[in-house]
């Protein structure tokens, strides 16, 4: 049990973290530089940290089902702020997956043809989305974190 915990709060961690630092911090600093250099910045950051974002998924369902079913006597047995992690991470599974599958895929493309005023219009709807996710991802820390004692 304490190692899928481990690693079910790690891969929370990694993604949450993630889109925190993009969001809050290389955000607004990249606003700064010229569109080209800052779509292209945006394309390797983004094209290096979704594949851990897709490690982070198959961690936190493996691991969280792992908890589920083999230690907690299944759903029956959890509490209801287990049901809510669960519901909500499974929304920013599916927020992610389409960011991954759509947008993030017409920017790529945009990006590799230099055609930056539409680059940047993906760019915006990832933004979208990566707020809403990470908002999604804080309350669902904060649910996790302080759930038992409810």
């Amino acid at each position: 049990m304490a190692l899928l915990i481990a690693l079910h709060i790690l891969a929370a961690v990694v993604w949450v973290g993630g889109m925190f630092f993009a969001y809050m911090a290389l955000r607004p600093s990249a606003g700064a530089l010229p569109p080209e250099t800052r779509l292209g910045l945006w394309r390797g950051v983004l094209g290096r940290f979704f594949p851990w974002v897709w490690a982070c998924i198959t961690v936190l369902l493996a691991s969280g089902y792992g908890m589920i079913f083999l230690y907690l006597g299944g759903f029956a047995g959890v509490r209801p702020s287990v049901h809510i992690m669960q519901g909500i991470g499974i929304v920013m599974m599916m927020l992610f997956a389409h960011l991954f599958f759509a947008p993030w895929r017409r920017f790529s493309a945009a990006v590799d043809a230099s055609e930056f005023s539409q680059a940047a219009k993906y760019l915006a709807q990832i933004r979208y989305i990566v707020a809403a996710n990470l908002t999604l991802g804080l309350i669902t820390i904060i649910v996790g974190a302080g759930g038992r004692f409810w």
